[in-house]
């Protein structure tokens, strides 16, 4: 047996593999992708590309932009076929925001508010012993 011979035998397994791998992605998005159009009206969706884009098609397809990252806008629509509508006005990939475990649109829990609040006396006590700080060196 020659050496590429015997190389050829040893990548015959992993590309099946790698075969095997991309088909069941492959699947899945498809599957994801699927079940997103039988969404309810009212739930948040993720639209997948560029902002600007985004939130063009956000507006077109008369949905309310939740929230917008780098290449991740959250939206929602409490009309029907607002899924068909990001899609026919041009967006990229559109997904199941609660599904895929993002925003929800739900008003953020306890624990995130009690967070937050404490952050921010946080920062006025901050801002109060700078100032006392400057009178006190006056």
């Amino acid at each position: 047996m020659t050496t590429e011979a015997l190389h050829r035998s040893r990548l015959r397994p992993l590309r099946r593999i790698a075969g095997a791998f991309a088909l069941v992605v492959c699947g899945w998005l498809a599957v994801v992708i699927a079940l997103t159009f039988g969404s309810a009206p009212g739930k948040s969706m993720a639209i997948i590309g560029p902002p600007a884009q985004a939130l063009a098609v956000i507006a077109k397809a008369n949905g309310r932009v939740l929230a917008a990252g780098d290449y991740v806008t959250f939206a929602r629509s409490d009309d029907a076929g607002f899924v068909a509508r990001l899609y026919a006005a041009g967006a990229l990939l559109v997904l199941d925001a609660e599904q895929a475990g993002g925003c929800s649109g739900l008003p953020p829990s306890r624990g995130n508010v009690i967070a937050s609040e404490a952050k921010q006396s946080m920062s006025r006590l901050d801002e109060i012993w700078i100032a006392s700080s400057l009178r006190s060196s006056q």
